[in-house]
Order: structure tokens, then sequence, then C-alpha cells
């Protein structure tokens, strides 16, 4: 029986991996000594017990923690930032191709994406390897997410029920300085040379979010109507299980009109949707995922399920 470990049960990610792990009969969790969980040696003796180790961690710990494993065979998946442009570790987005799939199998250094990057990366990554926009295109992009995405701090602050919480009042666009933390890796594994522009808004909910791409068709590399690049992203994920293309220009799908961002809450799902303008050569990708699922503790039990020679979709 594979023994896992999560380093860093406080967090939000590290809870809900737990949980997720609760389900399997195939594993053994190994547990730490709560007045322990920050003793060096006590986190070496876990971390290299493990067969796979989850790091929930701030970027500096999920490092600490990494050089404290010496276990060749112990695998690793890190939830942070730390290492998600790092060459020497895979990035585990299976869907993005077979290449992907088959770095993910084969992997011990596996970083989960960010969840902004996983909507994103789902929507841009088809267009790029397939050269229909050029690798200097210039992106625009937004995000609508759940404020959970923030962590603890920032669910307090939302869920303060004093009668007059700001943090509630309307969606706040943030990372005004254009530096997104996610950026880098949205960059380098689109395929991209330059970072897009990107704008994400705090909504107030939960969770649940949306990544929008905005594409001027005339500036593509190959001509291209909207219902093409449908087609294109649709024939790419045809074989996923958690990556849906959503049908072109069904009314159905919508909720008065518009897009629940809300609708892959609570599943491991991402679903995108295409809508375009060909008079005015507009298209937008849409893709919607749980930013708690997809976007994090999903993402990293479905690469544990790799990994480990599981079914895939296992207990997602």
């Amino acid at each position: 029986m594979k023994k896992v470990f999560v380093d860093g049960l406080s967090g939000t990610t590290g809870l809900k991996i737990h949980e997720r792990l609760s389900q399997y009969n195939e594993l053994e969790m190994i547990k730490i000594d709560y007045e322990k969980r920050r003793d060096p040696q006590e986190r070496a003796r876990c971390l290299n017990e493990a067969d796979v180790v989850f790091l929930c961690l701030p970027d500096d710990a999920a490092r600490e923690a990494v050089s404290l494993v010496t276990n060749q065979n112990t695998r690793i998946i890190d939830a942070s930032t730390a290492y998600r442009t790092a060459p020497d570790w895979t990035y585990g987005l299976p869907e993005l191709s077979v290449k992907h799939r088959e770095a993910v199998i084969s992997s011990k250094r596996v970083t989960n994406p960010g969840c902004h990057a996983t909507a994103f990366l789902l929507s841009a990554y088809p267009l790029v390897a397939g050269r229909v926009i050029s690798p200097d295109y210039p992106v625009t992009c937004q995000s609508l997410t759940g404020y959970s995405g923030g962590g603890k701090a920032l669910i307090e602050k939302y869920e303060k029920n004093d009668g007059n919480n700001d943090y509630t009042k309307a969606p706040r666009p943030y990372s005004l300085t254009l530096n997104h933390k996610h950026l880098p890796e949205m960059t380098l594994h689109s395929g991209l040379t330059q970072e897009p522009i990107f704008i994400p808004i705090l909504g107030q909910n939960y969770k649940g979010m949306a990544v929008m791409i905005s594409l001027h068709t005339k500036l593509l590399s190959k001509q291209m109507t909207a219902k093409n690049i449908h087609e294109l992203l649709s024939e790419h994920y045809q074989s996923e299980r958690f990556v849906k293309v959503l049908p072109y220009a069904d009314d159905s799908l919508l909720f008065d009109g518009a897009v629940d961002i809300t609708a892959c809450n609570d599943t491991n799902l991402a679903e995108i949707f295409v809508f375009g303008n060909d008079s005015k050569g507009s298209t937008v990708i849409m893709t919607r995922i749980d930013n708690l699922g997809k976007g994090a503790s999903g993402a990293a039990i479905q690469n544990m399920n790799l990994m480990l020679g599981l079914d895939e979709a296992l207990h997602l």
C-alpha cells in the first residue's frame, strides 16, 4: 500500500486534498503530531517515509521541504508557485498534450498549476501550439474568481458579518501593477514570448472562476472564424474526461444570457466556451473551473492518480 503525506494541512488547499484522500482505501496516510509540524526532523521523517508528498505551503517553506527529501523514491506534488517555471519540474496539467500527461506519469517532481493559469492555459495552449496565434501575439485576459483563492485571511475578510462589510459591496479588480504571480507560468507554458496583460477580478462568490481571453481574428496567424477556433479546441480535448468544450452558440447553456462561473463548483471539470462576432472580427474564449477543484486540490489528486498508476479520475 502506497503511503501519502500532506505537508501543510491548515490551508485551504491542504484541507481539501486531505478530504479527497480520505476516500481512498488504496493509500495509507502518514500523520504528523500537531505539536511537531514545524520540527524539521519530524517533517523529514514523514517526507522520506512517503511514496507521494503533497506540499501545501508558502514558496519558501516548500523549498525547505524539498531540501529535506533524501529518499530518491519519494515523489512530490507541490501546490506553491515555487517550481512552476523550474526546468527540472513537471508542470502538472496533463490535458495540454500527450507529452504533458506522459511527463506527469513518469515524474518524481510535479508542480501543481495555479488556478488562473489552469483556465488560461487550457484556452491558450492549443492556439499557440496549433500556430493560430503567434508567440508574440498581444494577449489580454481577465479572470473573475471566487474569494477563496486568497486563502484564510481573505476568506475571513469576506465572511466578516458586522453589517457593513466593504469587501462584499461589489467585485474588485486587483493585481493592478500587472504583475500577478501566475503570469510567469501562463507565459512559459502557453508558448508565448511576452506576458499577457492580465487583470483578475474578485467576485462575491466563495469559489468558482472564469478566465476570458479576447482575440482579434485579423491578427491571427491563420484565417479563422470563432467557429473554427471552437472546432480546433473541440478536437484538441475530444478524449479528455475533465476538459469539455461546450457546444457553439447554444443559448441553453447560459443563465439568463450570461455565463454562470460557479457551474463547475465541487467538480474537477474545466468547461470551455467560445463566443464570436465574425462581422467584427472578435472572439472570446472563456474557461470556467472550480478554483479549489481543477484549480487546486482536484488537479493535485488527478496528478497523484497518474503518478501512482491509478485511474486518472479515481475519487474525482
